[in-house]
């Protein structure tokens, strides 16, 4: 089965790679870059590259015809515009871009031309949101779902104390997007980087947990009247990225005049911070989720939490995020290539924990590469 991943980035590499170590699969990675191809030749040779500009949405429909599968793993400002052109090629693909528009947008293209579209399928959304449908299925009521999740570098490093462990552009995005989320069952649009609070985790210490827009499709898919989703970072953070915001460094009109040429805030700020948000090799970095749905089953009130941290994995030199993001894609991929999820039409990852053997399925593939989500079930007296 011939599979192609456009972009060979911080996750789209690994998902390349891990892709390829199935017999039964012949992958191509896509990028534009040099470096990045000339990378991920150098890490697995037996991969094919191909140079290709993917914001050409013509030339990506183009390129993607000849392969069975697709793994859209470009940056989210490119996301909507790269599905809907695997889409209208007629592929079923699994998609990790964070794009702003309303996915949903495209379900009748897809399911005119026949398409499974796993769509957002990372760690959060992602494999998260699998496991809160898996557990809402098993409640006669959802009263609140409250999750936390980030990446951070294992190490804090003075001045950003922060490393990008995927797309800086998407991180980006984190701090600019209003945030939603559902309340006394409304929704309520805050901004990011809004509503602080503290949180302490074993063995990695205390975090600041924000508003950012990572529920998603969970807004609508799941009802329940209480539903919010915080990112985490060091102590500090927020601040910084706040000031940065409200500063206007991350704006995205082009008002600056460098040589004649006009250019955004967010273009020049990305050249600065970029370089000091980059991993060094072999820097590790590690990953946590936590989720809390609460609500009743058979006349009680139950409560469960899942958990799930990671880290950096040295023997393979992939850094968590990679991992805990990509082989999430990587694992669906192969559940439609065995055959086992088949919804047309786009399918947000929570659409897969609507079935056990889907969900048993995602959990098998993570935990064979020493991704566990563990799972608690306690009765609120």
């Amino acid at each position: 089965m011939k599979i192609i991943v456009l972009g060979a980035g911080l996750v789209g590499a690994p998902m390349a790679i891990d892709l390829n170590s199935d017999e039964n699969f012949d992958v191509t990675v896509a990028d534009y870059s040099d470096d990045a191809l000339n990378n991920i030749k150098a890490k697995c040779p037996e991969l094919s590259i191909i140079q290709k500009d993917l914001s050409n949405t013509k030339d990506v429909t183009s390129l993607v015809s000849d392969f069975d599968l697709v793994v859209n793993a470009v940056p989210g400002f490119m996301g909507f515009e790269t599905a809907k052109a695997i889409i209208k090629a007629g592929k079923d693909f699994v998609c990790i871009a964070f794009y702003e528009e309303n996915p949903f947008e495209l379900d009748q293209i897809a399911l005119d031309n026949n398409v499974t579209m796993i769509m957002d399928c990372g760690i959060y959304p992602g494999m998260g949101s699998v496991m809160i449908m898996d557990v809402a299925q098993k409640l006669d009521k959802v009263d609140s779902v409250l999750t936390y999740v980030g990446g951070l570098p294992e190490i804090r490093e003075w001045p950003s104390e922060y490393k990008a462990v995927f797309s800086p552009i998407d991180v980006i995005e984190e701090y600019i997007r209003p945030a939603r989320y559902i309340e006394n069952g409304f929704e309520v649009v805050r901004p990011a980087l809004s509503d602080p609070e503290y949180i302490f985790f074993p063995k990695i210490g205390t975090l600041e947990a924000f508003n950012t827009d990572g529920l998603r499709t969970l807004a609508t898919t799941i009802d329940a009247p209480n539903m919010k989703e915080k990112t985490l970072r060091y102590p500090g953070h927020i601040e910084k990225m706040t000031v940065l915001r409200e500063l206007g460094f991350f704006s995205k009109d082009k008002t600056i005049n460098v040589n004649g040429a006009k250019i955004s805030p967010m273009e020049l700020t990305s050249q600065i911070l970029f370089p000091n948000w980059k991993l060094k090799p072999g820097e590790a970095d590690i990953t946590i989720f936590q989720s809390t749905i609460e609500g009743m089953k058979d006349g009680r009130k139950i409560r469960y939490t899942i958990d799930m941290n990671d880290r950096y994995c040295s023997e393979t030199d992939v850094i968590s995020m990679a991992r805990t993001t990509g082989y999430t894609a990587t694992q669906a991929i192969r559940m439609i290539a065995d055959g086992l999820y088949t919804h047309k039409g786009i399918s947000p990852p929570e659409y897969i924990g609507q079935y056990p053997n889907c969900v048993a399925y995602m959990l098998k593939g993570l935990k064979e590469r020493n991704i566990i989500y563990h799972q608690t079930v306690s009765e609120i007296i």
